[in-house]
């Protein structure tokens, strides 16, 4: 596999690397930059343990690297709680780490978030590179220093920003990736496609049953394009505060979805295939003029295990509102005025989030 290097780079000088290339360069790259060799915290969960610690552990102390800390943590969404974040803490302070012991996520979503809200609280911060092994991993939830923890109140409410130093990102990993987690994983794909290049949607598009079957030769340019949306969004608004919201198109509806399901019935990138389609419904309402059917085409690409209907419409509004895009009450949704261009609004009125909900509920 060729490397491909995407930068974030962000205010006063700071950059980091995603680097698209094997798992093996991982010492090199550790040392370009600025981690020392020594003792490093590896966080990752079952399921992807079982299929490449080992490979990371040989890279490792094969370069020298000692004092390998290996926490393998239960797979799934329910891992990002106090008690597990707790559990990495107690592990790795007793190792006797310092501020510059990395911590090493190696996995998915789940372990990013978790590991990268650990790494940002240990000794008030330490080193946070991100391996990412999933799909959506590598187009998004890797990139930007999002890091956190679930409430039971909602997804992601407990957290902070901690940029990682390196995202190792190789893509022969996601050759193994269950089907369930890339079809989920391409939400986010489209996504990024939807609210920023309208030729990159156009091209998932004409690829898709190329993309399906992980065509390597179409799903490297994909994932490379899709970070680097990504990674432009990041760099031009690093703490969410004007133009980074719009990363979050359809992700009101897809929070409200998992909550009231319960974390675990529908995958992150089922509720945001889910999300997106009541959020372009509503777009369609306040621009008669988007091209909905073409958008909704797409969307319906997404496959999506299981129905909603059975979910209660009240409990799912009521979900919305402890999104952490509500200001003073006030409900904003990112919406679409055209494909591949976003915008955030707190104009939206609570019969058309009915209607966007009634649209999902009732197909």
């Amino acid at each position: 596999m060729s490397e491909t290097i995407v930068h974030v780079r962000l205010d006063h000088g700071r950059a980091y690397p995603i680097q698209f290339s094997r798992l093996q360069t991982l010492p090199y790259l550790l040392g370009e930059n600025g981690l020392r060799k020594g003792p490093c915290i590896i966080v990752t969960d079952t399921n992807v343990a079982a299929l490449h610690l080992e490979a990371v552990r040989g890279t490792l102390l094969e370069a020298g690297w000692g004092g390998l800390t290996e926490i393998i943590l239960p797979s799934g969404e329910s891992s990002k709680s106090p008690q597990l974040l707790q559990h990495i803490h107690d592990e790795a302070l007793g190792t006797g780490i310092d501020r510059q012991t990395p911590v090493l996520a190696l996995g998915g979503g789940v372990i990013g978030d978790l590991a990268g809200f650990a790494a940002a609280t240990l000794l008030r911060g330490l080193p946070l590179v991100h391996l990412p092994t999933s799909l959506i991993a590598q187009v998004d939830s890797s990139i930007g220093g999002k890091t956190g923890i679930n409430h039971p109140l909602g997804k992601n409410l407990i957290g902070a920003f901690h940029q990682p130093k390196l995202i190792l990102a190789d893509l022969d990993l996601l050759q193994s990736l269950p089907e369930l987690e890339w079809r989920s994983g391409l939400a986010e794909v489209v996504k990024h496609g939807l609210i920023a290049d309208a030729g990159f949607a156009e091209e998932l598009s004409v690829n898709w049953d190329s993309i399906l079957r992980r065509d390597r030769s179409i799903i490297r340019r994909m994932i490379i394009r899709a970070a680097e949306i990504k990674a432009d969004v990041v760099s031009e608004d690093e703490r969410e505060t004007s133009r980074r919201a719009i990363l979050n198109f359809g992700h009101t509806f897809a929070h409200a979805i998992e909550r009231v399901a319960g974390y675990g019935e529908f995958t992150h990138g089922e509720a945001v295939a889910l999300g997106m389609r009541a959020a372009t419904k509503v777009s369609a309402m306040l621009t008669p003029d988007l091209p909905y059917e073409t958008i909704d085409s797409l969307l319906k690409r997404l496959p999506v295990r299981n129905s909603i209907n059975h979910l209660d419409l009240t409990e799912l509004i009521q979900a919305m509102y402890y999104d952490k895009k509500v200001q003073s009450g006030n409900l904003r949704l990112i919406l679409l005025r055209e494909i591949g261009s976003a915008y955030i609004t707190g104009n939206v009125t609570e019969e058309q989030i009915l209607t966007g909900w009634k649209f999902l509920l009732h197909p």
